[in-house]
Formats: structure tokens, sequence, C-alpha cells
């Protein structure tokens, strides 16, 4: 049997200058969901979650938004992206049905810790799937992300970049 040696050979890269170092990074994508507010009274009550973006990937297009969404918008867009994509879709922070019983001795799905540890999972349900190279290029999560009021009626699509923006990817890529 041969006896093989491993290469410790360092390769050898470019030295990295103060822009590269501390200068923006090449493709960004952040998405925060804060400042939940609750809304109505008595059965009409709900909370509504600011869903900021902040981007320089080509396919947005919008770099900077900031929208409102409740629950039931984030049920939306997972069952959308579960019809019309070919991503696996991670789960939403539970329904917390229980919560929602009468007679409790707390604001049930209005308590504040509630409605934090819901936002948390908000957010990090909403990272992972824009982070998804193909859930990217699903209409409903740009209209999730940066319309004001979102069509449930709209047709569902990809998003097509033009021949500059693939350009422009391809070049920052290289």
């Amino acid at each position: 049997m041969a006896d093989t040696i491993a290469d410790t050979r360092r390769l050898f890269t470019k030295p990295q200058n103060l822009n590269d170092a501390y200068g923006p990074p090449s493709n960004f994508l952040e998405i925060d969901v804060s400042n939940p507010e609750t809304i109505g009274v008595g059965r009409g009550r709900y909370t509504t979650y600011e869903v900021r973006l902040k981007t320089n990937l080509p396919i947005f297009k919008l770099k900077e938004s900031s929208v409102r969404r409740r629950y039931s918008d984030f049920e939306w867009l997972r069952a959308e992206l579960e019809r019309e994509s070919k991503v696996v879709v991670p789960p939403l922070p539970g329904k917390a049905l229980i919560r929602q019983l009468p007679f409790r001795g707390d604001d049930g799905i209005f308590d504040d810790s509630f409605i934090e540890e819901r936002r948390h999972g908000l957010e990090q349900f909403l990272n992972k799937v824009a982070g998804h190279p193909l859930a990217q290029n699903e209409r409903c999560l740009h209209m999730f992300l940066q319309d004001e009021s979102l069509d449930k009626s709209y047709t569902p699509s990809k998003i097509r970049q033009c021949c500059t923006c693939k350009q422009l990817q391809e070049s920052s890529e290289a």
C-alpha cells in the first residue's frame, strides 16, 4: 500500500486592503422584524410587525424597504411558497391556540412575552426563506417584503433579472 503525503502548502491569496476588510460586503440581505403593534379591540384585535429589508442584491427592485405585516400575511407567504416554489419552506412559529382560550390569567396572544417570542420566530422564518436563492425569484416574496399592501389575488410568477443585472451579479461574483 502506498503512503500518501498530505499537501500542506498554503494557497496564495490576494493581499487584503482596508476597503476589502472594512467596506460593505459584496452581497448582503438583512431582514428585521420589529416594532410589534397591537391594533383593535375584542375579536377584531391583532398584532402587526414592521418588516425592514436592506440589500444590495440586484434581484430586489428596492434596496431598502419597510412594510407592516400581521401573522396571517406570513401564513399567506408560506402557503404561496409551498404551492409555487421548489423550496422546502421552514415552519412558522405556532398558532398558540391555548393562549386564545378565554379566562386565562394573562393577555393570551397579546402578552408581551408571547409577541416577542413570535416576532423572533417570524424573523428567523423570513431570513431562512429570503436567503434561499430559489425563493428570491418568487414574486410573492418580493411583494411580501416590498409592497405596502399585499395583492393576494396576484398571478404567481418568477422575478426575472434583466441582462445588465445578471452581468453585474456575475462580475461581482468573479
